[in-house]
């Protein structure tokens, strides 16, 4: 099974290169991104939650993040391995999941870090918001999201740097392009 974590910062590329993975590697790909996005659509209590939170540029609790996580993985026993994106964001999520996949006899195979500059995160969100007008997209919660990842989330690459787990990629290029850097690093896994 390979599992593994794509990490970046907001409009790092995450989402664009997931779908490219999910494709040639038959992974299932579990976005917290896209578990908040579709709580807060079907308004379910944890929804209501979320969206207050996210809409205020928050992370969202651990233990709420870390719960949809783990359900999401106990709905597909089959799968060949996931692509976790957006999650880990802290050193307690990192240890809760690698504690989580021990239970399954599982592990994380490596981390990818998608290199990107804010200049470019900037621009990349900009353009993004105006083909989705996504709500954490927007001006002033899109710099509390950059200024999050930058002061609080990048401190969970020494945890997996400390287990040899930490690879770097240039997240700026032509999308095909990182895509075989990726694809480079996932093959030897």
């Amino acid at each position: 099974m390979l599992n593994f974590v794509l990490f970046g910062p907001p409009g790092a590329g995450k989402g664009t290169q997931s779908q490219k993975l999910i494709d040639r590697y038959q992974l299932i790909h579990i976005s917290t991104g896209d578990l908040f996005r579709a709580h807060i659509t079907n308004q379910s209590p944890l929804g209501k939650q979320v969206s207050a939170l996210i809409a205020d540029g928050q992370l969202v609790p651990d233990e709420i993040t870390i719960a949809m996580l783990e359900e999401e993985v106990d709905k597909n026993p089959e799968a060949k391995g996931f692509i976790f994106d957006g999650f880990p964001r802290t050193v307690a999520q990192a240890a809760a999941l690698d504690e989580f996949l021990e239970s399954k006899d599982s592990s994380i195979a490596v981390v990818i870090a998608l290199d990107v500059d804010q200049v470019e995160l900037t621009k990349r969100i900009a353009e993004r918001q105006k083909l989705t007008n996504r709500v954490d997209d927007h001006a002033d919660k899109l710099q509390k999201r950059i200024d999050e990842y930058f002061s609080k989330t990048v401190h969970v690459l020494p945890y997996y740097e400390a287990q040899d787990k930490l690879r770097k990629v240039n997240g700026i290029g032509q999308i095909d392009e990182i895509f075989a850097e990726l694809c480079e690093v996932l093959d030897k896994y």
